[in-house]
C-alpha cells in the first residue's frame, strides 16, 4: 500500500484553464459516471454534477452523471429529490449494496463522523455511525472506480484518532489503490466557512498522478460572513426559502457563537439542536437560508424538511462549491487517463 499526503504543488494547466476555472464542458466531452454513498441531501453531488450559481458566480455543468445514489435519512432523501434527481435509494446501505452497479469513474462519500468528531464519544472506526467506512469498502469491491473520494470531519487527524485513521488508510489501500489524503479548508475554495475537512482519495495504482485543486484564496482575502449573508438582514421570515431560525436561546454549550461581520463563518454543524451560531448584527440566530448560503448552496436549492432537520441537513453536507473544485479536479484526472 502507497499511502501519503497530497503534495501542495503546483496546479498544472490544461487547454489553457486552471483545474478551478469556471468554464463550460465541451458538447463532445464524454461523462463519468458516479456513485454517491451517504449523499445527505446532496451537498457533494451537487458539487460534482456544477450547474448553478451561489455569490454571483457561476460554477459551470461538470460532466459526471450521479447513476446511484443513497442515503438512510428520509428527509434528506426528500431534499436529495427535489433538488438533484429523483432517483435515490432511501435505506441503509447494506440493504442497497447489491443494487451497486460495476465498472464506474468515481466513488464519493462522506462516510459518517459520530464517533470520530471532536463532539462525538470518541469510539473511532470501531464505533457504529463511523464504523460505516467499511461500506464504502464493499461498494468499492464492486464498483471498481477509477477513483473514490471519502469525505470525514479534521478530527480523523487528530492523535486520539491515530489507530482509527492508520486503519482506514490501509483497508482502503488493501483494495489495490494508491491512497492520498490531505486537510481541505473550505474558505480557502470561496466557501465563506471556516470549515476544516479530510479528504481522502483512491486512484488505481499506475494509472497516473491525482492533481488536488489549487486553493483560490487565502486567510488574507477569505470571503466573509456579511459579504455572503448581508441582503439577507432586512428579510422577514420566508419559510419557502427557509428564512426561518431557532429561537432557542443562550446555550452553556456550543450556543453562544456568534458570527463577525468580517471573518467567515464559524463551521455550521448538524447536531446543534437549535444552538445554531448567532448572527453578527441581529438579535437571532442565523437562519437557514442564511445557513445554507454560509455552506455555499445556492438559493435556489430548497430543503425539503421543517427547522430541526434542515438544520442536520445543511449542517451534515458538503459544501457544493468546495466539491466543485474537487470534481474538477477528478475531471482533469480521469481525462488524462482516457
Amino acid at each position: 500500500m502507497n499511502t501519503k499526503q497530497l503534495e501542495r504543488i503546483p496546479h498544472r494547466v490544461i487547454g489553457g484553464f486552471s483545474p478551478f476555472t469556471v468554464f463550460a464542458p465541451l458538447s463532445t466531452e464524454q461523462e463519468f459516471t458516479v456513485v454517491s454513498m451517504f449523499s445527505g441531501c446532496g451537498g457533494m453531488d451537487l458539487g460534482f454534477r456544477g450547474g448553478f450559481s451561489v455569490f454571483g458566480r457561476n460554477y459551470s455543468r461538470l460532466p459526471f452523471n450521479i447513476i446511484w445514489a443513497n442515503e438512510i435519512n428520509q428527509a434528506a432523501c426528500r431534499t436529495y429529490r427535489k433538488n438533484i434527481d429523483p432517483n435515490i435509494i432511501w435505506g441503509d446501505v447494506w440493504d442497497a449494496m447489491d443494487s451497486i452497479p460495476e465498472n464506474v469513474d468515481v466513488l464519493i462519500g462522506g462516510f459518517p463522523c459520530q464517533d470520530i468528531s471532536i463532539n462525538g464519544k470518541g469510539a473511532g472506526v470501531n464505533g457504529k455511525r463511523s464504523g460505516l467506512y467499511r461500506a464504502m469498502i464493499e461498494a468499492i469491491k464492486i464498483a471498481k472506480p477509477r477513483i473514490f473520494i471519502a469525505e470525514n470531519v479534521k478530527g480523523l487527524l487528530m492523535r486520539h484518532n491515530k489507530a482509527s485513521l492508520k486503519q482506514i488508510l490501509k483497508d482502503f489501500g488493501a483494495l489495490g489503490y494508491e491512497i492520498f489524503y490531505d486537510l481541505y479548508h473550505a474558505a480557502d475554495y470561496g466557501v465563506p466557512q471556516s470549515r476544516e475537512r479530510v479528504f481522502i482519495f483512491g486512484t488505481r495504482q499506475g494509472e497516473g498522478k491525482f492533481i488536488p485543486p489549487r486553493s483560490e484564496r487565502h486567510s488574507g482575502n477569505w470571503m466573509t460572513a456579511q459579504e455572503a449573508i448581508g441582503d439577507l438582514e432586512s428579510m422577514e421570515t420566508r419559510p419557502e426559502i427557509n428564512h426561518i431560525w431557532s429561537l432557542a436561546k443562550r446555550s452553556p454549550d456550543q450556543g453562544n457563537r456568534k458570527l463577525h461581520a468580517n471573518r467567515p463563518a464559524h463551521t455550521i454543524r448538524a447536531e446543534c439542536h437549535g444552538n445554531i451560531q448567532f448572527h453578527y448584527s441581529l438579535p437571532r440566530r442565523i437562519s437557514m437560508r442564511e445557513a445554507a448560503r454560509i455552506q455555499s448552496f445556492p438559493d435556489s436549492f430548497i430543503f425539503d424538511a421543517k427547522l430541526r432537520e434542515t438544520e442536520r441537513q445543511v449542517g451534515n453536507a458538503v459544501p457544493p462549491v468546495l466539491a466543485w473544485h474537487i470534481a474538477n479536479a477528478v475531471r482533469a484526472y480521469l481525462a488524462d487517463e482516457q
